[in-house]
């Protein structure tokens, strides 16, 4: 089964994109911040995830996820593979297509990224 739940701050503003005019599909991408305890260095640890969301939740992401918002994002891991125009070499990344985003934190946090 591939679920995925992380819990971070948003470390870019959620960018909205209109992929198709025919199929009316939108689509938002932004990345999150994700601690974790290394027992090696002993010494926390950040992880970047890239974000992509569709449709409903792509049109709230556009509005209400913003640098530094502590989010919950439930959703699948995906891939994408290229060839590298400079070098010729294949090329993978990995990332989450999220289902459902919670926005974590107070109602003071919220009011504190509005004034910004």
């Amino acid at each position: 089964m591939n679920t995925v739940t992380v819990v971070g701050r948003v470390g870019r503003d959620a960018s909205e994109n209109f992929t198709s005019f025919e199929s009316g599909k939108t689509k938002a991408s932004f990345s999150v911040a994700v601690n974790r305890w290394d027992a090696k260095t002993k010494a926390e640890v950040t992880d970047w995830f890239n974000i992509d969301v569709w449709d409903k939740q792509a049109e709230f992401a556009a509005e209400y996820i913003k640098k530094g918002r502590l989010v919950a994002i439930d959703g699948r891991i995906a891939n994408r593979r290229w060839t590298d125009k400079v070098t010729g070499n294949e090329r993978e990344t990995f990332y989450i297509i999220a289902n459902n985003i919670r926005l974590l934190g107070s109602k003071r946090d919220a009011e504190t990224e509005v004034a910004l």
